[in-house]
């Protein structure tokens, strides 16, 4: 019997049988005896256990390798490189965003809505009976003698550009400021108190309420007077008898912030007016009206384009009225005739050159040099 080991056919020949001479002595310390094979434990590996420590078999395609190593497959230093080249051209794509907006010349428009209108509007007493006569003669005897007819009385400075605006823009800015002042101090239907859209189209369209509110419901409350947006005479006290209005006056400009110019008018507009009841061709039952205005009108580049502006302050002047009338709603002048009434604190002169007096009070006086028929002052 064949015991393991054993070649199939037996022993070859020219070999010893015995166990002990086939086995060299160099062999015997690996040799099991049999109970030592019995006494031997499978135990099979699960395979992440077989996996043990070694690296993945499967090269990741990241450029950044784990534990901050390029992977064993991959060319050494070759992750590190496509990391410096993303993070540059990271770089370079922030440094030109950051370059165009310096350098890009658009200018982002102002935030937020157009601010209320805030307006101060005082009746002017005469000190003297108020005279009348032919509209011509009394333009000839007053201060506005030498004063332009209508629009022509409203002339544009010298333009030059500020730093944000080009010049183009600072006329359209002068222009529209212009358009506002033919409008709402010459238009007819507008003086007579039976329009108001001429006017309401150029403003901004956040003031559009304050406005429609001013011309409905009127109040000197310094925000919705009807004669702070415009001028206006009560249709039930007088009507316009000549419709040649002297005008005289400045405008100015200036800006007031990166995207805000700011102009600012001031003109002296007078009227012959006569009663709203009687004759239209009476003689001698003119008499003349005088409204200075002051406003400060402002424009961002949408209102530019759009050829509208902002009212941000009016401060109005006008005579002879009664102090006790309230002038929110339309101007209630005194007709010829009419004598010297409650007076205020402090005289102004609607045709003083520059800044006039202005009254401490909502009632002031109309100055003596403002009546027809005293010394004519040259015209500003």
């Amino acid at each position: 019997m064949a015991v393991p080991g054993d070649p199939p056919n037996g022993t070859p020949d020219g070999t010893g049988g015995d166990d002990d001479e086939f086995r060299s002595d160099e062999y015997r310390s690996v040799v099991f005896d049999d109970d030592f094979v019995r006494a031997a434990r499978l135990q099979e590996y699960s395979a992440q256990e077989r996996m043990g420590e070694h690296a993945r078999a499967v090269r990741s395609r990241s450029i950044w390798s784990s534990g901050g190593t390029a992977p064993r497959t991959s060319t050494p230093g070759r992750g590190a490189r496509q990391g410096m080249l993303l993070v540059l051209l990271i770089a370079t794509a922030f440094a030109a965003a950051v370059y165009m907006g310096l350098r890009n010349p658009y200018v982002p428009p102002p935030g937020g809505p157009a601010q209320p209108l805030t307006s101060t509007v005082v009746p002017l007493a005469p000190t003297t009976a108020v005279p009348g006569g032919l509209p011509p003669e009394l333009f000839a005897e007053s201060p506005a003698a030498d004063y332009r007819v209508g629009a022509a009385g409203i002339t544009l400075p010298a333009v030059r550009r500020t730093h944000h605006f080009t010049d183009v823009q600072v006329v359209t800015a002068l222009s529209i400021a212009k358009d506002y002042l033919v409008q709402s101090s010459l238009d007819p239907d507008v003086l007579a108190g039976s329009a108001t859209r001429p006017v309401r189209v150029l403003l901004d369209p956040d003031q559009l309420a304050q406005f429609d509110r001013s011309m409905t419901s009127p109040s000197g409350d310094g925000r919705h007077a009807a004669t702070g947006w415009l001028v206006r005479f009560d249709p039930a006290t007088a009507v316009m008898a000549d419709s040649r209005v002297r005008v005289n006056g400045t405008l100015a400009f200036e800006e007031v912030a990166q995207d805000v110019l700011e102009v600012t008018t001031d003109h002296t507009f007078v009227y012959a007016v006569r009663p709203a009841t009687g004759a239209p061709a009476a003689a001698e039952g003119a008499s003349l009206f005088t409204v200075r205005r002051e406003l400060r009108l402002r424009f961002d580049r949408d209102d530019l384009g759009a050829r509208r502006l902002e009212l941000a302050s009016a401060y109005v002047m006008a005579g002879p009225q009664d102090c006790s009338a309230d002038p929110a709603g339309g101007f209630r002048p005194l007709l010829a005739g009419a004598g010297p009434t409650t007076v205020g604190p402090a005289a102004s002169d609607p045709y003083a050159s520059g800044h006039p007096r202005r009254s401490a009070g909502l009632c002031g006086v109309l100055a003596p040099s403002a009546t027809p028929g005293a010394p004519v002052s040259p015209a500003p």
